[in-house]
């Protein structure tokens, strides 16, 4: 008896299709095994397609590692789900005085509500509303109202050396960013060469405040010196030391700080507001709650949640990211807490199609090293939310690789500047000290859209950690 085998014959174009990612996992295996960087390392990498979210290439995709700053995709993710691309900030400032009148017989309650992007120059909008009231002195106190937030200010694994740090800055519903770049709850400190050699340097604190008190015994060297300048806060204290030389015809040193005490640190802003626009303030600055029947007096709005996300995401900003956390748990859980808001973290990234039970999830900002989600579930969650209505204020909030633009290139400026991938790749960075972390999309040399997840850790230089990033990245832009 004559047995026959039935051949089946493929369509060209999947013959071609899976000959190109053959040929791509060939490409990403190699290249990983030939990183001596990655030995002792842990690798953990995903791609999908962005048109049907099929996974075209796993290396231990399922493996939970440290995502860093890529954990911001899903706050962010949640944070536009749960508040809306509209949502904005108010700050709020009220009268328990029975009468509004040149002088005000009572107290001023300045109520933050979460804003992240407060400016001392929006303290000076609201002295100057006020002043229009005709108020000129206030024979109370200034209360600082920060309840909308529990007061716990560092999340739960948060390194007690990030203290001091921008990036570490105690979380609180009333802050204040000194510049535009809106590093909520720190102060910019710039030390240039004084104005020759032996010459205390020059010292500039932005915004110009005396919350800090600052002791420099840094000194101006010659042409050939060394810059060593240490910028240091005292733990606990809003201290700030400056010792070391800079050479006479030296580059400025600029660090920023996370001050002691955000809240008392707006409030103080906002007094020094009042008092340059002549209003008298006879107390002194207090917390507490804004009274029942208190007068609304003036109030700022923040930008809207869509705009917010600019500087939070393309600039990674850890504070941004707490708290909308804890903005997320006061609104649909009654308390801003982490524990709040993490449950509705998980809560949102479960109904966009993400599964929480395979994830550790300790914070907002991926500070923690406990944090722990795998490869797959995040390009999993960027497929995902490419089917909502607000993903394009999502992909804007992105860094774009190889833009010089800081709040269009972020935090990918400076990387990936090859005419193969520059304005091609939009994706989140992330780094802690052993990790590095870059997951997005890229836009391939054929045409199409691939999803990619990419988490190292247990690196010995996470420097190295991104140059594998940028080659990886590119193996998949020129497919």
């Amino acid at each position: 008896m004559l047995i026959t085998a039935a051949i089946v014959l493929l369509p060209h174009s999947k013959v071609s299709a899976m000959a190109s990612r053959e040929n791509m996992a060939q490409q990403l295996n190699q290249a990983i095994m030939k990183e001596t960087a990655l030995q002792g390392a842990i690798v953990g990498i995903s791609v999908r397609s962005a048109a049907n979210g099929a996974i075209l290439y796993d290396y231990q995709g399922d493996v939970r590692l440290r995502p860093a700053s890529n954990m911001k995709l899903l706050t962010a993710g949640a944070a536009l789900n749960v508040l809306g691309e509209n949502y904005t900030f108010p700050t709020e400032v009220f009268t328990n005085a029975a009468e509004i009148k040149k002088t005000i017989q009572g107290n001023l309650y300045l109520k933050g509500n979460g804003d992240p992007t407060l400016l001392k120059d929006d303290f000076e909008k609201m002295a100057i509303a006020i002043k229009k009231l005709g108020i000129k002195r206030i024979k109370g106190n200034i209360v600082a109202d920060d309840s909308r937030y529990d007061h716990v200010r560092y999340s739960l694994d948060q390194p007690w050396s990030d203290e001091t740090a921008y990036y570490g800055a105690q979380i609180s519903a009333l802050t204040v960013s000194p510049t535009k770049d809106y590093d909520s709850g720190s102060i910019k400190i710039k030390v240039k060469p004084g104005k020759s050699r032996g010459k205390k340097v020059e010292v500039t604190v932005t915004p110009k405040t005396d919350y800090v008190t600052v002791i420099s015994h840094a000194v101006t060297v010659g042409e050939d010196g060394k810059n060593t300048i240490k910028i240091e806060r005292e733990h606990s204290k809003n201290i700030i030391k400056i010792d070391g030389t800079i050479p006479i015809n030296g580059k400025e040193t600029k660090e920023w700080i996370g001050v002691w005490d955000p809240t008392r640190y707006a409030t103080a802003l906002f007094r020094q507001a009042l008092g340059d626009h002549g209003i008298t303030v006879d107390g002194k600055i207090k917390t507490g709650k804004v009274p029942d029947r208190a007068k609304l007096l003036t109030k700022h709005e923040s930008m809207p949640l869509s705009e917010l996300l600019v500087p939070f995401m393309k600039l990674s900003n850890n504070i941004h990211a707490e708290m909308l956390t804890k903005e997320m748990g006061k609104v649909i859980k009654g308390e801003g807490s982490w524990n709040k808001g993490l449950s509705v973290m998980k809560s949102e990234v479960s109904r966009l199609g993400v599964n929480p039970d395979t994830m550790v999830i300790r914070d907002g900002s991926g500070i923690s090293h406990v944090d722990c989600i795998p490869a797959n579930q995040l390009s999993l969650a960027l497929f995902s939310f490419q089917k909502e209505k607000w993903f394009p204020v999502f992909l804007n909030s992105l860094p774009v690789a190889g833009n010089p633009n800081k709040m269009v290139g972020g935090s990918l400026r400076k990387r990936l500047q090859d005419p193969t991938t520059s304005g091609k790749v939009k994706a989140k960075t992330g780094t802690l000290t052993t990790v590095t972390s870059l997951s997005g999309y890229v836009s391939t040399k054929s045409g199409k859209t691939l999803i990619f997840s990419i988490l190292l850790n247990n690196l010995l230089d996470e420097s190295k950690g991104k140059n594998i990033e940028d080659h990886l990245v590119t193996i998949l832009a020129n497919q």
